[in-house]
């Protein structure tokens, strides 16, 4: 292999980082021993990657190797009866709900886009609309293979290797490679969710909204004016949404095949949207967002309820194909909190009057309900989360750094938490804060044990974890 002829630059989801590195295609496990055996040879390292749908720096490995796992992509084996599946990492949310689906099963967890990899699902344990209820994806994971640095293939499931397996999910691939997962489906009847949607007029009926329904509904999700002032701070509209039992839709049939579930490609019939971006932003200023806003609040005062698909409820990211390039050449960072129920409110509070004060608004604000869970470098708390996009440019670049570093502050102070598949301004000042010492020494002697050369390591590896703890 001409390693020099596999040079190229990567980005990520975002957009506001790049990276220059060495990109290698496994298609097998031989391929992901050879690359670990290059690295040690040349003095490199290497980082896994699948589709590149992270906000930050987890698949990015300036300089040296990033392992393309999307050859990687087989669907083994479907048990249409039990509903358990095994694929490869390469495999997509797409690949798999394409194929579940029809039988009438579902993945129990999905992200905001059908693009992202299950070796990324498992590597960052994304979370969706349903934490609350069901948790993160790892909840559902029965078992999965992976490729150690050392050579080492292991099997791990909540039994067997059992530290590594609540290391690994969410180990943002610092301990090895994913080659295989088996997950249980969540069992439906009908290609169609029930959703509830409703105003609230500020951040306290928000949160309020989200604790009182999510009992009463399979999965919520708030949309946040971040631009919203004074009474107003914190509206926005809920989406509540509802599996139907079983006989409830008569169309089950129809509703239940892939062509009912297909997202248009064009805008009421015409436009194509893959061209919507490029109208999308000379709206994307403070201004115009504003408008925006303040428009689609007035919209969302007409509360209803209605029927849509499973993909167009969950996919809302795949409805505008590279939407995230409406905020032009600067990109955007998506700075995500978790924090408990007691102290959200009056956190969130603060940062949005924080942000208005500085002229560095959110454009767009996402907030959900979750749990805890028993992974060892977790974000979950009782509590929710709150997503807020940020347009990056080479003029607010110091400002928002700066606006980010004191949302950290308020974050820790309230006893909260951070999501590293999206925060790419994460300091290990701030990682070492909230996950406390002791689980940073038993994340760093699984290293030791996984990885002793330190062969895998990302961008994101290095800016937070190499050298904190012991």
């Amino acid at each position: 292999m001409n390693l020099y002829e596999t040079f190229t630059q990567l980005e990520n989801f975002g957009h506001s980082l790049t990276s220059s590195c060495y990109r290698i295609r496994a298609t097998n496990t031989e391929d992901i021993h050879e690359a670990f055996q290059l690295a040690k040879r040349l003095g490199l390292t290497v980082t896994a990657r699948g589709t590149g749908i992270s906000y930050n720096d987890a698949s990015l490995n300036g300089g040296n190797i990033v392992l393309d796992m999307t050859g990687m992509d087989r669907i083994l084996d479907w048990d249409p009866a039990s509903g358990v599946v095994r694929c490869e990492a390469g495999v997509t949310l797409e690949d798999l709900w394409k194929r579940v689906e029809p039988d009438g099963w579902w993945p129990p967890v999905v992200s905001g886009t059908m693009k992202t990899t299950l070796g990324g699902c498992l590597g960052a344990n994304i979370h969706g609309k349903n934490n609350f209820r069901v948790g993160t994806i790892g909840e559902h994971v029965t078992e999965f293979t992976a490729i150690l640095p050392t050579g080492a293939r292991v099997t791990c499931s909540p039994q067997k290797n059992a530290d590594l397996f609540y290391a690994m999910i969410g180990g943002l691939g610092m301990l090895g490679v994913f080659t295989t997962m088996t997950l249980q489906m969540k069992r439906i009847y009908s290609g169609l969710i029930e959703v509830d949607a409703w105003h609230v007029k500020n951040l306290k009926h928000q949160l309020d909204s989200l604790l009182e329904h999510a009992p009463d509904h399979d999965y919520i999700v708030g949309w946040l004016d971040t631009t919203a002032r004074g009474r107003s701070l914190g509206r926005g509209q809920i989406h509540a949404g509802r599996n139907l039992r079983e006989g409830e839709d008569a169309q089950a049939q129809e509703t239940m095949k892939l062509t009912y579930q297909h997202l248009p490609d064009r805008l009421f019939g015409v436009m194509p949207k893959a061209l919507l971006h490029y109208f999308m932003n000379p709206f994307l200023n403070n201004f115009g967002v504003r408008l925006i806003n303040a428009a689609k609040y007035m919209t969302a005062l007409r509360d209803h309820t209605f029927r849509q698909s499973h993909a167009g409820f969950h996919f809302l990211l795949d409805y505008v194909p590279d939407w995230e390039r409406s905020f032009g050449r600067g990109g955007l960072i998506q700075y995500q909190s978790f924090l408990p129920k007691e102290t959200a409110e009056n956190a969130w509070r603060e940062m949005l009057v924080l942000s208005h004060r500085r002229g560095t608004p959110s454009y767009l604000g996402v907030t959900k309900r979750h749990r805890p869970d028993k992974f060892l470098l977790t974000h979950a708390v009782d509590g929710f989360s709150l997503a807020m996009d940020f347009k990056v440019s080479d003029g607010n670049r110091a400002t928002l750094g700066t606006l980010l570093k004191d949302f950290d502050r308020i974050v820790l102070e309230a006893g909260g938490r951070f999501y590293f598949a999206k925060n790419s301004e994460t300091s290990a000042e701030t990682a070492r804060a909230f996950l406390g010492e002791g689980v940073i020494a038993k994340f760093k002697k699984l290293k030791q044990r996984c990885d002793p050369n330190n062969l895998l390591e990302s961008d994101l590896y290095r800016r937070i974890f190499k050298d904190i703890g012991p």
